[in-house]
């Protein structure tokens, strides 16, 4: 429909798994599961519930009459009452024990957890698969140097692969939030109104242990070890709080990512993939523009802003429970999750695709080595006889006219011929030149890679050899 507002998250950025994930058809259809899953174990636990009516239920759990329930809910202003209601006209055997002895909670807030989790599943292998495109551009370019910057200023030399293992491991500390999420995850299970499971209890006439009984298998059949041992009428929304804040560490690592490569394409030294027919401005056909990167930025800028939203509702619920988590709550965690599948997606597809001119980058490393260089002049001036103080202003000297005739004339760094012109520090050309090698300021880099990929990164991706593979989709 061209005439209403979609949202960008759903018509151009995020995949379509997890579209599903927060569709309504997943929402209704998993209500209906804890509807049948509520009155089997109930029938277990001694009620009053047919065989028959449970059969029916399952019957018709993955074929919701929907316009049936939005004319109930029309009606009676209540969506849980009105899919209860389209849920006992084709159930008709099961209407009296649909949703016996739960509160809305007990389908939304349950249905809640389990979207949440299993998109924190989803994201969890998209984090991998940007890990292990990572790794492999880390490996092959661990030994290739880079001009390094602190303050977007020149500084020592790195390489191009130990500055991907800085995003990578960015992205492992994301992977052990995600980890830790989905390792303590809970359902909040059949509670009650106030969480008091007070009708439940009349149900198993005064039985305690049935009561607890129910909520432990209920979790047990859906997959879950455990429920949340307190809950108001609602599962504490601190929950989407630490959720929503794990979204934001994937985004601001995102962040940390898009920028660095849009600083990069500028400087000519690494850029994103760009595809054959793509066009870079309207204007200015000549341009390479790294549209991706800057998408990236652009969704990751939003969800850190949207980590607020549950934080706030968390702090300001009363009580038991009020209704003013439920709108933002639509908005927020949706969204925040659509928009951070959408940055995996390209940040997958980046990742993937990455240029690297080693030419530009030896020429810049060239332009600002002799500077670097200085210190180890300096020594070996020193060793063939000279005045460590005397050599240290007269190099200091040196570096200054070079430098300014870098900046003001806009000429090539010619601080070793000034050396060599100066006399002062006993050196031939060719020595100078041996100690101008880029492979000589890299230090460590290397191998901090291959220890850092070896013992940490590595073991991780066999550990989850089952769900890597996968490749960007970018859609726009």
């Amino acid at each position: 429909m061209r005439d209403t507002y979609q949202s960008p998250l759903a018509g151009r950025y995020a995949s379509r798994e997890m579209l599903y994930l927060f569709s309504e058809d997943k929402k209704f259809k998993t209500w209906r599961k804890l509807w049948v899953t509520l009155a089997e174990t109930e029938q277990e636990l001694g009620l009053a519930i047919t065989d028959e009516q449970i059969e029916e239920m399952k019957r018709y759990a993955d074929t919701i009459n929907y316009e049936t329930a939005d004319a109930w809910e029309k009606k009676v202003r209540h969506d849980v009452m009105a899919h209860v209601h389209a849920y006992g006209e084709q159930a008709t055997s099961a209407m009296p024990i649909i949703h016996l002895g739960a509160t809305s909670c007990y389908v939304g807030d349950n249905t809640d957890l389990i979207i949440m989790y299993e998109a924190l599943e989803v994201l969890r292998t998209k984090v991998l698969n940007v890990m292990e495109k990572l790794t492999h551009f880390a490996l092959k370019y661990k030994e290739l140097p880079t001009l390094g910057f602190t303050h977007f200023q020149p500084a020592q030399l790195t390489t191009v692969g130990k500055r991907a293992t800085l995003w990578l491991q960015e992205l492992w500390l994301d992977l052990e939030e995600i980890d830790h999420l989905l390792g303590e995850k809970r359902l909040r299970g059949a509670k009650g109104t106030t969480g008091t499971q007070a009708t439940f209890l009349n149900l198993f006439e005064g039985d305690y242990s049935k009561v607890k009984e129910l909520d432990k298998r209920i979790a047990n059949k859906l997959g879950y070890a455990d429920v949340f041992p307190v809950t108001g009428q609602t599962y504490t929304r601190k929950i989407d709080s630490q959720i929503l804040n794990a979204l934001s560490q994937i985004a601001q690592s995102a962040y940390k990512f898009s920028n660095d490569i849009r600083l990069l394409q500028n400087l000519k030294e690494v850029e994103e993939p760009f595809e054959k027919n793509q066009i870079g401005s309207s204007a200015m056909a000549y341009k390479r523009n790294p549209m991706r990167s800057e998408r990236m930025s652009a969704l990751a800028r939003f969800v850190i802003c949207d980590a607020l939203n549950p934080a706030i509702t968390s702090s300001t619920q009363w009580f038991e429970r009020t209704l003013d988590d439920s709108a933002n709550k639509r908005l927020a965690v949706s969204e925040g999750f659509l928009a951070v599948d959408a940055i995996l997606e390209t940040y997958m597809n980046v990742a993937d695709g990455l240029v690297v001119y080693p030419k530009v980058i030896e020429t810049r490393i060239l332009s600002e080595l002799p500077f670097m260089a200085t210190e180890v002049i300096l020594m070996e001036g020193v060793k063939r006889g000279g005045d460590r103080q005397e050599l240290h202003e007269k190099i200091r000297v040196l570096s200054m006219e070079a430098a300014k005739e870098v900046k003001e004339q806009g000429r090539p760094n010619d601080l070793i011929e000034r050396i060599l012109a100066d006399g002062t520090f006993k050196m031939s050309e060719e020595e100078l030149r041996s100690i101008l090698k880029p492979e000589n300021f890299i230090g460590c880099a290397a191998l901090q890679v291959d220890d850092f990929v070896g013992e940490v990164i590595q073991p991780l991706l066999d550990a989850n050899k089952n769900v890597l593979g996968r490749e960007g989709e970018v859609r726009v």
